[in-house]
């Protein structure tokens, strides 16, 4: 609530000082506008994808079949909110240049004209309680998911002399991984990586459902086709963007994806290999 509440104060700050309640849509002048368009929306999603927070605790939420899908739709609605005032806050006191040139600080600076260096200083205090919030929520909710890919016998497992539950362990093992990244590359590439391997992950999630899960689940096929439509629109959108700017991110998140892919089918292959040798000896018995 400190985070909603400081970037609000901010939001109607920006808005209260400003002339003109408008938003400057002229163009800079690059090329590949298509392109770039979707890459900002490919960094949008970033945005809105704390709501998977919402599904990964949904063990823990009362009556979790109607106040899921209420909770969802309701961050997702007040991000819409609070995201259309901030937008229109810088909008309205900054061009797009000044944009662009304070991109890590334009709201303090659309602020600074009434609230001073302050501005600063605030954008800075929420800038960390935000950032600490979402990486806490989202390392409890990662570690979650894999503890229980592990319990499934989906995904490979070693304690390394660890004592405690599987769930702490998944939780030491992502703040290490997150540790790393952030050891060897900066912000911009960790969230481009990150909007690869969520799209993709996404990609797959709803073609699982499309073709093996629809009637279990009983959704609606045009859903989750629609689904991976806008995805792959999105997904060939921010790469293009980044084989022109950065394609060491795009190398690195291909690299990945195929080291993990291989692991897991040899861990598959491995554990079913065994579960059927298992099965066997108990027949035989």
């Amino acid at each position: 609530m400190l985070k909603i509440g400081g970037i609000l104060i901010f939001g109607i700050v920006g808005i209260w000082i400003t002339d003109n309640l408008a938003v400057d849509f002229s163009g800079t002048g690059e090329a590949g506008a298509t392109g770039n368009f979707l890459g900002a929306t490919a960094l949008g999603i970033l945005a809105f994808k704390g709501f998977t927070t919402i599904t990964n605790s949904g063990s823990e939420v009362i009556d979790p079949k109607r106040n899921v899908g209420r909770a969802i739709i309701i961050s997702i609605a007040a991000c819409v909110v609070i995201y259309t005032l901030v937008g229109f806050a810088v909008a309205s006191n900054l061009s797009l240049g000044e944009i662009i040139e304070t991109q890590n600080y334009s709201l303090a600076a659309a602020a600074r004209p009434a609230l001073g260096e302050y501005a600063v200083w605030f954008t800075v205090a929420i800038a960390m309680t935000a950032t600490a919030g979402g990486i806490l929520a989202s390392i409890f909710a990662v570690s979650r998911m894999l503890a229980m890919l592990t319990e499934m016998k989906l995904v490979p497992h070693r304690h390394f002399g660890m004592p405690g539950s599987i769930q702490k362990h998944t939780l030491v093992y992502t703040v290490v991984l997150g540790l790393v990244l952030t050891a060897f590359f900066d912000l911009s590439r960790i969230a481009a990586l990150g909007i690869v391997f969520y799209l993709v992950m996404d990609i797959a999630i709803h073609w699982g459902v499309l073709c093996h899960l629809r009637d279990d689940v009983k959704a609606k096929a045009w859903v989750p086709a629609i689904a991976i439509v806008l995805d792959l629109l999105v997904l060939v959108g921010f790469v293009w963007v980044k084989l022109n700017s950065d394609p060491f991110v795009i190398g690195v998140a291909v690299i990945t994806m195929i080291v993990i892919v291989a692991a897991e089918h040899i861990f598959l292959k491995k554990f079913l290999r065994s579960e059927h040798e298992e099965s066997h000896v108990r027949d035989h018995h």
